[in-house]
């Protein structure tokens, strides 16, 4: 964890600069990608807000103290404008540094984080790598926004259209793993907020690419996948909180426990279902490579 916390105290470091995540990134010996993905599952918010907090943590300090007028701050702290820094510090503190400048208002504190061992783990995880040819994803897709927390209103609305027009359709063009209909979850956007947007996919896995008259014919889309090692983790049942789970398992815990890291490349989540069709479990299939 040593190297992740020289990250941490480099961030520090530079608050009053530019951070480039690929320094942070060559401090853990990681991919900027992987970097990205395994703060947001250490510190449970994303790098970029992270970094935000912190800077108008600190950048409250010397806005109280009055010494510095408030446009010297703002460029002091990387912001680009008075008018964007008072909206940032707004929406971390609910007032705007004028304001609290002018009184003793509560104000919100960031805390620096540091990555310590818990000794913990004594449950094993069980896994499987696959070593997996080239396939293609066929299916349907619609760019929408993360949601970290409730409901993902438009991704509900869009499984619904699936089920009433396409369910058996894609369902045909499974013909290799991971079989059935496939939740795909690929191309975010950099930083990964809530609120930030990602293509979202209810595919097949086909070995084949179908024909183009094929296609057309029901409004299908391809996407080409890389032969490649996927790390598959099973949920231990089919509930949404099992599920999303998953996710916490594979970045919390598997990989700092292993010499991998993710690829880049889709991230894969099919449910299972016994005889009855009643879903049982849900196996996540993330591209992993040699760190």
């Amino acid at each position: 964890m040593d190297t992740w916390n020289r990250a941490l105290q480099l961030i520090e470091d530079r608050l009053t600069d530019e951070i480039d995540v690929r320094d942070l990134a060559r401090v853990t010996m990681t991919s900027e990608y992987h970097f990205r993905r395994m703060f947001s599952a250490l510190a449970g918010i994303p790098l970029s807000e992270y970094i935000r907090r912190r800077r108008l943590t600190v950048a409250a300090a010397e806005v109280i103290e009055g010494d510095a007028a408030i446009q010297d701050t703002a460029v002091r702290f990387d912001y680009g404008s008075a008018d964007a820094f008072s909206r940032a510090f707004r929406s971390v503190h609910g007032i705007g540094p004028s304001e609290a400048r002018g009184n003793s208002a509560p104000l919100k504190s960031q805390p620096r984080l540091r990555i310590t061992l818990t000794i913990e783990g004594a449950e094993q995880m069980d896994y499987r790598l696959e070593a997996r040819p080239a396939f293609t994803l066929v299916g349907r897709s619609k760019r929408m926004r993360v949601v970290f927390h409730g409901e993902n209103v438009e991704m509900t609305q869009f499984h619904k259209e699936i089920r009433d027009d396409l369910h058996d359709v894609i369902w045909e063009y499974s013909t290799t793993e991971p079989e059935g209909l496939i939740a795909v979850s690929t191309n975010f956007d950099e930083e990964r907020e809530d609120g930030s947007e990602f293509d979202y996919w209810i595919a097949a896995a086909a070995e084949e690419r179908p024909s183009e008259a094929d296609l057309r014919a029901h409004g299908l889309e391809t996407m080409d996948v890389e032969a490649g090692t996927w790390l598959v983790l099973s949920s231990k049942d089919a509930a949404t909180e099992s599920i999303q789970q998953l996710w916490v398992d594979a970045y919390g815990s598997w990989f700092p426990a292993n010499p991998y890291e993710v690829a880049e490349g889709p991230e894969l989540c099919v449910v299972r279902y016994d005889d009855d069709w009643t879903p049982t479990h849900a196996d996540l299939w993330l591209p992993i490579r040699r760190a």
